[in-house]
């Protein structure tokens, strides 16, 4: 436990730092450290130690980034594919996993130069299914290889080289054996970066899939033929028409046509007043449609004969129609499968839906993040389109209803990085929350926050932070969104800040908000609590923890520090309502400040008994409970406190870190234990959350333009300032938290467990020994799951989706625990009604499955055996079960409906409630009614009278599902003549 100084003494790091160091109970033994391989160096005649730098074990939790590729549906629609990276991942439609990941083996890169020679020169750009065999996928890839897979056996068939990297890939059935690929051409023009600009010349190939004789059984086989067709600038779509007769290609402000049986003729070239930015073919006519820069779609009438003869240096125009909705450039383009209709969606997160005919369009809005592709789904029931959007996260769309049916996303990622745009925001929030054990991070908007669980890599939730107007950009110029700069949570977990900020401009000044959101435990979720408005002002804040070790809510406080200088702190004042509850919210408890420095940072000791704040060159501890200065730590030599962090679980050393140093404080001696000084930037000090280690990172800059941008991290222990161990990683970060010892990630408890946001929006864990659960679906799987069978039709809708279960596979009951029926909760029938009037089917088919839902089948064992002897005069009663042992969630129903009485019940229901009484004529004999109601002799049989009034009928049936067989009533004369005596009293 830190000690506090009785008076304010201000030490400096000249005076302290001469002062040896007294050994200590406390010090840990100079032995114990990590061992790692270390070399000897001879310096001024001491052998000295040297640590050799060694990797630091990591893996990411999200994909590189947004897949550029459409999302490509097999024949069936069970499955979908997605390009992430070097790989491709099988996702299932009915469920949205992952169930298979085909990644290529390590293959020695055939491009040299050009855009192929990036860091990512494997990364896949294309894919389509074989036109020839529904089973197999074939994808493209900026390392110059054509791969044919066979999806369902997870294998790789074929691999083929063009030793150009692959932008676009496109095939037809009719054209057997042959790809039409968009590949990069060689040039010698190079960037202001020196690099060669490759994507800029593209020329459009033939490649046959046959390879050469040559190379017939090696695994990376050469085409036999490669015919050029022509060459264009960088493509943004390649497709073949229905029909199999022409090619088109978009680039820049031209439409490349040509067709396939002549392709030595080359393109004829389509002028376009914009840049094309998408291309789709119609599913059945002969034209195609494209989007372009400016929002504005158009369809192209130029497939003719007429229409493609080539003129040498002459640009034609085409015949084209015009549609204008979108503010932006429109990304992606689809026709739905009739081709009535035409999808379009762009940065505006609006799904547009035309109807070509009469050029009426519908909107889906607020998609969730900027739509890059659209593929349609339509296998024969519900048709569906698949959003594909900036943040890597997949929607379905319905289009009976135009509602979004589900999606499917793991952690978002910042959709200015999706579409390589740099981001503004410097701040960037990252906390653990130990109630869910899952990660909160930014989401895809800047005022969002979402939860993600690393152990079952699911999204679990998404908070809007600052609920803003998702408008994509005002002309050209973008809006600046509230971003949430800050969040911490408490270590109880049950209370959370964040600090939202506005920057100002001409016509609004500059916002920031902090608050307060308390943890709901029954519905896992945050609940706002209290909003303060400019808690330090329009200043920023730079600093915010919750104090540690308190058990009770009126010893939980916060500590805040700005940029107008004051030190505030915040605490929960509890208010009697009127219905004798307790309402809790948060209120400022003290304003300090020190002297007429700006504070940077502020840290709570573990047990919560002392405030350290930065301020200058200065550290500054405080009692929290009386606000009294204890203790002044100086260092000349740090000009800027930037950070400062207490180590280990006692809270006796404070280590503080500045641009290039890193001091670490001795409390209990009230010295300087080390100083070290970093040759280069040091970027953040973070300590263990339980022993005495920090670890300090370093930002190494690349080397040349081609290498990246490493972190160095360095491991010490109080009792040094040599690093116990070096530790390197291939990536700098923007954020960066420890994981607890009693975490989600099974590692040893006295390593290092860290999670970061990178500077390229990647999240990673990185420590000692990292280990992670596997995914499913994440190595290649065969598939041999059939989940068609899960999918929703509308015999389901109809018959329910019991009637389609597979009983034999259904789990046994246990025979010796007791069963209870549930009450209905009308979740399960709940989406049959989710569908247009005039799609529902009728009601009496729907009862049975309505009803099945109210009531439960009684056990076989629960049946009580029927006595011989019933009385007349005896009472049901019901009896009360003896209470289960174990406790119930929900309530059981009192009473379980056998088959017998549902089935007297369901006949009472079709005859009477829902098919109206159908009322007959009676017979005529000899085209004469009888006029008193009597039934004339037909066919020789006689008619019975009509029961009278109060008289029960006969075969009713009780509402216990038994036939009721009634006495015979007494005989009455029904002569004409009485009836109509009757009759004539009653009128009388």
């Amino acid at each position: 436990m830190p000690v506090a100084v009785d008076r304010t003494r201000a030490m400096t790091a000249s005076v302290v730092h001469a002062t040896p160091l007294k050994p200590t109970q406390d010090a840990p033994p100079s032995d114990a450290q990590t061992p790692n391989p270390r070399k000897r160096r001879k310096a001024k005649g001491k052998e000295v130690e040297e640590v050799e730098e060694e990797a630091w074990s990591w893996k990411s939790l999200t994909d590189s980034s947004a897949s550029r590729v459409p999302p490509v549906f097999t024949r069936d629609g069970s499955y979908f594919f997605s390009a992430v990276g070097p790989s491709v991942k099988i996702h299932s439609v009915a469920t949205g996993e992952v169930v298979s990941t085909l990644t290529p083996p390590p293959t020695p890169s055939s491009v040299s130069g050009g855009a192929g020679s990036s860091q990512h020169s494997d990364t896949v750009t294309s894919a389509i299914v074989s036109p020839h065999n529904p089973f197999q996928l074939i994808t493209g890839s900026l390392d110059g290889y054509i791969r044919v897979w066979d999806f369902l056996d997870a294998s790789l068939l074929q691999t083929i080289s063009i030793s150009q990297p692959i932008f676009h890939i496109a095939a037809h059935d009719s054209l057997s054996g042959y790809l039409f690929v968009a590949a990069a051409r060689p040039t010698k023009k190079k960037s202001k970066a020196g690099v060669a600009t490759a994507e800029d010349n593209v020329a459009i190939l033939r490649v046959s899939l046959t390879p050469n004789a040559a190379t017939q059984g090696s695994s990376i086989q050469v085409s036999s033929e490669v015919i050029g067709m022509g060459k264009t600038r960088s493509t943004t779509g390649l497709a073949v028409s229905p029909s199999g007769a022409w090619l088109v290609a978009t680039a820049g402000h031209k439409a490349y046509v040509c067709q396939t049986a002549d392709v030595k003729a080359g393109f004829t070239k389509f002028v376009s007043p914009e840049r094309l930015t998408c291309l789709a073919f119609h599913p059945s006519e002969e034209y195609f449609a494209t989007g372009d820069a400016s929002g504005s779609i158009r369809m192209w009438y130029c497939l003719n004969e007429s229409g493609t003869v080539k003129t040498p240096g002459v640009e034609k125009t085409a015949q084209t129609t015009t549609l204008h909705w979108h503010a932006h450039a429109v990304s992606s383009l689809a026709f739905t499968p009739n081709g009535a209709y035409l999808l379009s969606g762009g940065e505006e997160s609006v799904l547009v839906i035309w109807q070509l005919h009469s050029a009426k369009k519908e909107f889906v809005p607020r998609v969730g993040s900027p739509i890059v592709h659209i593929a349609p789904l339509n296998t024969g029931g519900e048709e569906e389109y698949l959003l594909s959007l900036a943040d890597a996260s997949f929607v379905f769309v319905r289009a009976s209803s135009l509602k979004i049916s589900r999606s499917i996303s793991r952690i978002k990622l910042d959709p200015a990085i999706s579409h390589d745009r740099p981001s503004t925001s410097t701040a960037v929030p990252l906390a653990v929350h130990s109630l869910s054990s899952s990660l909160v991070l930014p989401s895809s908007h800047p005022s969002s926050l979402q939860t993600f669980s690393p152990s079952s890599s699911r999204l679990l939730s998404e908070l809007e932070v600052s609920p803003s107007n998702r408008v994509s950009r005002r002309d050209d110029k973008p809006l600046q969104p509230a971003r949430v700069e800050h969040v911490i949570l408490s270590d109880t977990g049950d209370w959370m800040a964040t600090v939202d900020t506005r920057e100002g401009d001409d016509s609004f000044r500059t916002e920031v908000y902090m608050k307060i959101w308390q943890w709901d435990r029954k519905s896992n979720f945050w609940i706002l609590n209290t909003r303060i408005d400019r808690p330090h002002g329009s200043n920023r804040l730079c600093g915010i923890a919750f104090r540690p070790g308190m058990r009770c809510s009126e010893d939980l406080l916060l500590a805040t520090v700005g940029e107008d200088g004051n030190i505030k702190t915040w605490r929960i004042r509890s208010v009697k309502t009127k219905s004798e509850g307790v309402e809790e919210f948060w209120v400022a408890r003290s304003t300090l400040r020190f002297r007429a420095e700006v504070p940077t940072s502020v840290s709570w000791s573990p047990d919560g008994s002392l405030l350290a704040v930065s301020v200058g060159s200065h550290v500054a501890i405080y009692e929290p409970d009386t606000n009294a200065l204890c203790q002044v730590l100086t260092c000349p030599d740090c000009a800027t406190v930037s950070s400062l962090q207490f180590v280990g679980s006692s809270g006796r050393y404070l280590a503080v870190s500045g641009p290039r140093d890193v001091l670490l404080w001795d409390l209990v001696y009230q010295s300087l234990r080390w100083r070290y000084h970093s040759p280069t930037a040091v970027e953040r000090a973070i300590p263990h959350p339980a022993e005495e280690q920090l670890v300090v990172m370093e930002r190494i800059s690349p080397r040349t333009a081609g290498d990246l941008p490493t972190t160095r991290v360095l491991v010490f222990s109080p009792l040094s300032s040599t690093a116990s161990s070096i530790r390197t990683l291939p990536f700098q970060l923007r954020s960066v938290v420890p994981v607890p010892s009693s975490g989600f990630f099974p590692t040893d408890p006295s390593g290092f467990t860290l999670v970061g946001i990178t500077t390229s929006w990647s999240v990673v864990v990185f420590g000692d020994d990292v280990q992670l659960p596997e995914e499913e679906g994440a190595s290649a799987q065969g598939i041999t799951q059939d989940v068609t069978s899960g999918r929703r039709t509308l015999f389901h809708d109809i018959f329910g989706a019991s009637a389609f279960a597979d009983l034999a596979t259904a789990p046994s009951q246990s025979t010796t625990g007791t069963s209870y029926a549930q009450p209905w909760k009308g979740k399960e029938v709940a989406d049959i009604f989710d569908v247009p009037a005039h799609l529902m089917p009728p009601l009496e088919l729907l009862f049975d499955t309505v009803m099945d839902g109210f009531l439960a089948v009684r056990p076989l064992d629960m049946e009580e055996p029927e006595e011989d002897v019933v009385l007349e005069d005896e009472m049901d009663v019901d009896e009360v079960a003896d209470e289960p042992d174990h406790p119930v969630k929900s309530a059981p129903l009192d009473r379980v409906v056998d088959r017998q009485e549902m089935g007297g019940f369901v006949e009472l229901f079709m005859q009477h409630a829902i098919k109206a009484p159908s009322i007959r004529p009676p017979p005529q004999v000899n085209g004469v009614h009888n006029p008193n109601g009597i039934s004339p002799h037909v066919n020789g049989v006689h008619g019975t009278s009509s029961s009278p009034k109060g008289t029960p009928k006969h075969n009713s049936i009780l509402p216990n599902g038994r036939a009721h067989a009634p006495s015979q009533p007494e005989t009455e004369d029904a002569s004409p003549t009485k009836l109509g005596k009757k009759r004539k009293k009653s009128l009388g």
